[in-house]
């Protein structure tokens, strides 16, 4: 009987730990969703500092508020079938999730055109400002081309300001969705950008 009981005390206190641990890693997790710069994380490394960004994009051209629209084109752009020469400009927000109520971290402002005769390429001139925590007031520069149709594509960093000057770095871009009606577009960012100490 007395065996039977230590075997049940161990069996208890071995539940117990298992609790203990599960409810600490429920904490952790908690915790880390919680953290108001849980989209950005730096790293020094003695002479740089490297950052690393993810957030989402939301180009939204349909509606009452449109947040990025058609500014120019050239005649021939609707008989083209990647639009070559179409300029728009935008003011889109970035935010933390894919969904468009999902917290806002800032906004993406600039231009697009499409660069491309035989292939759908937009030339991005774009700023990044955000809104959020330590970043807020700071930004970084993008000037590439974006191959919008290819499912991951890889864009330079070629500046920034406040936590970014003299940056540089790349933008790992895939669209998370596309509505192929109206061309609204929510596209994830994976951004690593190098600054100086």
């Amino acid at each position: 009987m007395a065996q039977i009981q230590q075997q049940m005390a161990r069996v208890n206190l071995l539940i117990a730990i298992f609790i203990f641990f599960a409810a600490a890693n429920s904490w952790a997790c908690l915790a880390q969703n919680n953290d108001p710069i849980a989209w950005a994380k730096r790293v020094e490394t003695g002479t740089e500092v490297i950052t690393t960004l993810q957030f989402y994009f939301h180009d939204i051209l349909s509606g009452q508020n449109p947040t990025a629209m058609r500014i120019a084109e050239a005649p021939q752009t609707n008989n083209s079938s990647t639009f070559f020469g179409m300029l728009t400009m935008i003011d889109d927000p970035l935010t933390m999730g894919p969904d468009p109520t999902s917290k806002v971290v800032g906004r993406a402002r600039g231009m697009y055109g499409s660069a491309g005769q035989a292939d759908f390429g937009l030339i991005m001139v774009l700023n990044y400002g955000f809104t959020d925590g330590i970043y807020d007031g700071s930004s970084f520069s993008l000037l590439s081309i974006n191959r919008a149709m290819e499912s991951v594509r890889e864009m330079s960093i070629v500046g920034g300001t406040g936590l970014f000057r003299f940056a540089r770095g790349y933008a790992i871009a895939q669209t998370y969705k596309l509505d192929a009606m109206t061309g609204d577009a929510v596209v994830g960012y994976n951004v690593t950008i190098a600054t100086y100490i």
